[in-house]
């Protein structure tokens, strides 16, 4: 019988997520991928498993703890660890090493000698070689690392530890207090805050808190819209023929499970023109000098759930066929209801499809999510009167609106993309082109 520590695994670029359910106790017996807690980050809600098999002997964590990639979870009983046990094992003694050599004092080295010209700092990195007032800068390859992932310059930051050395702590707090302490901008570039009246003068109030998800979304699509150059393209799609091909498919449908809705056909359409159209598939650089084309087509698929609006990804849609793209979508939407998606499952997104189904009305303006540069929404379908051949005929129409950053694409791009969107979705038999 040996004792294992389980910890949270890589949660990808997700920070500080709570802890809102601990699925198991001391004493209990787990099995591998048994569930141990729920944790929730800014994006999602998703279980942490048990990596192997064993006896909860010790719990780590409480609910509501913020907590991180590497955090201890629990301590489990095992019979004999498996060959991953061991390697996290041999992680976790390189882990504590490091953690030792941050928390250990050190003191400059000083001798005599000319001291030379301090070489360069690399472009892009986030370690100053010593602060302004010319005093040295200490911190261990750890923290140093994560102020590079960050982006912090470790010259502006006060260390905690011994002689001021620098931990970790000390730079997430830096990067806090720079989200909350209010940024000065360059004239003309602040937006003055909507001053809210006391409004309990009019009547009765009640202040409901938003849940961690509908906090982050809100300031995601705040920053999006801040920063990207929004222009909306909109057209009607006549998906006569594709709805009277589904209506057969489903006619014939052994269960209700295997029955296709109008989505994964629009998906489909959407990674194919994407394939055509590959600046849609890309992300503006930082300096806005460039274009990251993706050679990889991820269609992100925005799902209304009770703590917000979640998207999980469906990847290499262009490789999938439609049954396929419909089986992930609800198999990814019923993991987003139930709080089980996996860090993986909501990242790596090219581009969104947001549908609103019955209640999309005639349509409306989706927000890119970026960095992706192009997002579609998807209104409610109607049966409106349509001339062909010298005659008014009833088809079946949907609203599209293609929403696009203006700074990676132009409007006849735009104009172009939709066009192609919609002659797929009116002849289905070109998405197998």
């Amino acid at each position: 019988m040996t004792t294992e520590q389980v910890v949270i695994p890589d949660i990808g670029d997700a920070k500080d997520v709570e802890v809102i359910e601990i699925c198991v106790s001391i004493g209990d017996r787990v099995v591998e991928n048994d569930a141990l807690i729920v944790i929730e980050s800014d994006k999602a809600s998703m279980e942490v498993p048990a990596p192997f098999e064993g006896t909860v002997t010790d719990i780590s964590l409480a609910l509501g703890d913020v907590v991180n990639t590497g955090d201890s979870i629990a301590t489990l009983d095992v019979e004999a660890p498996a060959s991953n046990v061991e390697e996290k094992t041999e992680e976790s003694k390189a882990d504590a090493s490091q953690e030792r050599a941050e928390t250990t004092p050190e003191q400059p080295v000083r001798d005599s000698s000319p001291i030379p010209e301090t070489p360069p700092t690399p472009e892009g990195s986030a370690i100053s070689p010593t602060r302004e007032d010319g005093s040295s800068i200490y911190a261990g390859p750890a923290v140093r690392k994560l102020a590079r992932e960050l982006g912090v310059d470790l010259g502006r930051v006060n260390g905690s530890g011994a002689n001021g050395r620098i931990v970790k702590d000390d730079v997430k707090a830096f990067v806090k207090q720079s989200f909350t302490q209010p940024q000065t901008l360059a004239a003309g570039a602040g937006i003055p805050p909507i001053e809210l009246p006391d409004f309990s003068r009019f009547g009765e109030v009640e202040e409901v808190p938003l849940t961690r998800i509908q906090a982050r979304g809100a300031e995601n699509l705040s920053r999006s819209w801040l920063n990207v150059v929004h222009v909306t393209q909109h057209d009607e799609a006549d998906i006569s023929e594709l709805e009277e091909f589904r209506s057969k498919l489903n006619s014939e449908a052994a269960d209700r499970d295997s029955r296709l809705t109008p989505v994964p056909f629009i998906i489909k359409a959407c990674a194919s023109t994407l394939i055509e159209f590959p600046q849609f598939n890309s992300s503006i650089s930082s300096d806005l000098k460039s274009l990251i084309q993706k050679k990889f087509v991820n269609i992100g698929m925005a799902v209304d759930t009770a703590d917000g609006l979640v998207v999980p990804v469906i990847r290499d849609a262009d490789r999938k066929g439609v049954r396929e793209i419909a089986s992930e979508a609800n198999e990814l939407a019923t993991a987003a209801q139930e709080k089980k998606l996996k860090p993986a499952d909501i990242q790596g997104a090219t581009f969104t499809v947001s549908s609103l189904g019955n209640i999309g009305g005639t349509g409306f303006t989706p927000v890119v999510n970026a960095p992706e540069v192009a997002i579609l929404g998807v209104a409610r379908m109607t049966v409106k009167p349509v001339w062909i051949n010298g005659e008014f005929r009833p088809r079946r129409v949907v609203p599209l609106s293609l929403s696009y950053d203006h700074r990676a694409i132009n409007g006849a791009e735009a104009g172009r993309f939709v066009q192609a969107l919609v002659s797929r979705l009116a002849d289905i038999r070109k998405l197998v082109l």
